[in-house]
């Protein structure tokens, strides 16, 4: 969440930035009202509880003298009731500060470029040559077709639309996949983590989801429980309303989930094949950090994403993204992009985002600094989307009769 305080003390800077996010003017306006409306409760309140302690006072000396202390007492009692009621005032105020500020994303890092969408996206770097095929590539649904990888009939006979089965060696190079991230992650220092795949409302207010993006998420009937979207909110999550020891951090974590959206917003974008599918399998990297400690890691995560991409042979390029790009809590995002020489494209495969302090306000996570309890850093990225991965590779190492090699780093998983 965005700091309320932050915003008070320097309006100006900070509604500059949310507009670089798509805040609307309203949004900001109405918040500059409620801060306005607080301070000028606040100062009454405060001049309600001074008076309230000065004629406190008085009793003690019309005692010592004598005089009717009746008047007096109404008085204080008037003023007592007063003050109860400026703060109801001020409780409600807040109560609304924080329902604007729920909704409101993360401010943008000072080296993120202004933009809107993917158009204004600035590539970092590329790395690997695409392969020249001596043919056409095929995509990989005509792949899958030839070699019997995916079902994409009787996984939506099954389920409905953007659903599919992996069978044979499709549903074997998915579990090496899985596996083989994982060992490459722990060997770059993050603990493997296994965790449930439903989340309640609380861990997914937490990291974001929630209450802006409810329409994305498969609710269980019923329970205050979700399927998760990513492993990001269970990792996040696991040290909700915790004060951490600075010398633990930074905390690096891996794990495998399915993940589950509606994906709302993607009506009729690829709705062929199984780029954009209701369940998917993804490896994630969180970590938790101090905030010094944050940008090293960052730099760590988007490294250890791009050398895993690397291992398996497969081209990709660094992409920083635009302010208007983002997810809600980033504060910086880099993703990285696949090359998919069917499409002759590249593809997101991973996107790696420091949010900063955002998710550990809404979180509560914290650590001890000097007697302090501060707001610790959180940052989540792919690593990678399993089924976009084993597309990559089908595209990537086809042959001209359609049959597909198997990277040599995966052989000793088959």
């Amino acid at each position: 969440m965005v700091d309320l305080r932050q915003i008070e003390k320097d309006f100006d800077t900070v509604s500059s930035a949310l507009e670089r996010r798509g805040v609307e003017e309203k949004v900001l306006e109405r918040l500059k009202v409620l801060f306005e409306e607080k301070k000028e409760v606040q100062k009454r309140l405060e001049a309600s509880q001074a008076e309230q302690n000065r004629k406190s006072r008085l009793f003690g000396e019309y005692k010592k003298e004598g005089r009717d202390i009746s008047q007096l007492q109404r008085e204080v009692a008037e003023n007592k009731e007063r003050i109860a009621a400026l703060n109801e005032e001020l409780r409600l105020l807040e109560t609304r500060l924080f329902e604007i500020a729920a909704t409101i994303p993360n401010i943008p890092d000072p080296d993120v470029p202004d933009g809107e969408d993917e158009d204004d996206n600035v590539e970092l770097e590329r790395i690997l040559e695409p392969t020249l095929f001596d043919f056409e590539p095929k995509e990989h649904w005509e792949l899958a077709e030839i070699n019997g990888w995916i079902d994409f009939e009787r996984g939506v006979k099954i389920a409905k639309s953007r659903f599919s089965a992996l069978r044979f060696e499709g549903a074997r190079l998915e579990r090496a996949l899985i596996n083989y991230m994982l060992d490459f992650n722990r060997k770059r220092g993050f603990e493997e983590v296994c965790l449930p795949f439903m989340a309640n409302s609380e861990s997914l207010f937490g990291t974001g989801q929630l209450p802006k993006f409810a329409d994305d998420l498969f609710k269980i009937e019923g329970e205050d429980l979700y399927m998760i979207p990513t492993a990001e909110v269970p990792l996040t999550n696991l040290f909700r309303d915790e004060i951490l020891k600075r010398e633990d951090l930074p905390l690096k974590l891996t794990s495998y989930t399915p993940c589950f959206r509606k994906e709302a917003g993607s009506a009729g974008r690829d709705t062929r094949g199984m780029i954009r599918q209701h369940q998917f399998d993804k490896v994630e990297l969180v970590s938790i950090t101090t905030p010094d400690q944050s940008d090293t890691v960052f730099d760590e995560m988007v490294s250890c994403a791009s050398d895993l991409l690397s291992s398996l042979g497969l081209p990709h390029r660094k992409v920083l993204l635009c302010a208007g790009d983002m997810g809600f809590s980033a504060a910086k995002t880099i993703d990285l992009e696949v090359w998919l020489p069917g499409q002759g494209k590249y593809r997101e495969i991973s996107s790696i985002s420091n949010t900063r302090d955002f998710q550990a306000r809404r979180t509560k996570i914290r650590y001890k600094e000097q007697k302090k309890n501060i707001p610790v850093h959180t940052l989540n990225g792919s690593s990678l989307a399993v089924g976009r991965t084993l597309i990559a590779i089908m595209e990537n190492y086809q042959q001209k009769d359609g049959s597909i090699l198997v990277p040599q780093v995966l052989r000793e998983y088959l």
